[in-house]
């Protein structure tokens, strides 16, 4: 054979030594993030996508940030549905510190290796990237050996996903921009935020259970002679269908993890007009409503099939 027979690429000293070498750079050079795995509550069979899904869980591990002179992708960007940030970064992770830290516990979607899909928070400019694609053959065979992951990740836009992994700054993500619905409350006792509540919505029976809202109290608005009004965010139902929350005196809210509860009076829609409904819409430059306007007046919402065949056919 013409290659020598004295000289190996796949030296185990030797590959244990680069990746020793790689773990104790990062150790230095690299930043402090949380890798939080995507845990798919419901897919969708057909495109393959997670429909609904939430994290649960972070693991602080130490990653080195490729880019030296900034955020790469095209940054801010203004489209036809408003401004977007799309801001992309490389992330490097030893392989042998990835699986001791996070692979260990079997939570993410592929446990061998970090997955598309998952999360990054990046404490030092507090914002979340999203994983896009995972090089495992960077560098090329180093003596015979993979010996880190390249993550290439884009800035995460927040679907309303549920956060639920004890670390504050990581939940406050959830609290700060998850969809809420805005109630009028006539207390009995007092609800902390954070605090998870439901509404019973119909009695059950023997052969129908009883449909439950859940949510979670995110914040208070208490206006001068106004009453006082709270804000549930992660709105869900035991059905897995559409609801909302009912004002009446007999179904009440009330706390999951306590013993609060407190009578809805009146639940906001997006398009009251009343005075001094700021709080309803926290985003100043959201245009969902003038948009739902002008579409009421062009398309009739109640055909089913406005492509297809007449319903009574």
């Amino acid at each position: 054979m013409p290659r020598s027979v004295y000289f190996s690429q796949s030296v185990k000293s030797e590959q244990n030594l680069v990746e020793d070498l790689i773990v104790e750079a990062l150790k230095i050079y690299g930043q402090e993030l949380y890798y939080l795995p995507r845990n798919m509550v419901s897919r969708d069979m057909i495109l393959n996508e997670a429909v609904e899904s939430k994290f649960d869980a972070a693991y602080s591990i130490e990653m080195y940030i490729e880019n030296t002179d900034g955020f790469g992708g095209d940054g801010a960007f203004m489209s036809k549905f408003g401004l977007e940030i799309r801001e992309q970064a490389t992330f490097v992770v030893s392989k042998r510190q990835w699986e001791k830290l996070v692979g260990v516990w079997n939570n993410g979607i592929i446990s061998n290796r970090p997955a598309e899909g998952d999360l990054l928070y990046f404490p030092l400019t507090k914002s979340f990237f999203e994983i896009k694609f995972v090089d495992h053959q960077s560098p090329f065979y180093q003596l015979s050996k993979f010996p880190c992951y390249k993550l290439q990740c884009e800035l995460f836009e927040y679907g309303n996903e549920e956060m639920d992994t004890k670390i504050p700054a990581v939940d406050d993500l959830e609290l700060k921009y998850s969809t809420e619905t805005w109630v009028d409350i006539v207390e009995g006792s007092v609800f902390a935020i954070g605090e998870l509540v439901k509404q019973v919505l119909a009695p059950a029976t023997l052969s129908t259970p009883a449909s439950e809202i859940y949510g979670k109290v995110v914040r208070y608005d208490q206006q001068v002679g106004k009453p006082l009004r709270v804000a549930i965010g992660e709105v869900k139902t035991n059905t897995g269908k559409f609801a909302k929350f009912y004002a009446s005196g007999d179904q009440l809210l009330i706390s999951q993890t306590g013993s609060a509860t407190a009578t809805i009076t009146k639940v906001y829609e997006i398009n009251d007009t009343e005075e001094n409904l700021t709080f309803v819409n926290n985003d100043q430059q959201a245009q969902n409503n003038a948009i739902e306007v002008e579409a009421n007046s062009i398309l009739d919402f109640s055909e089913v099939n406005p492509f297809g065949e007449p319903n009574n056919i």
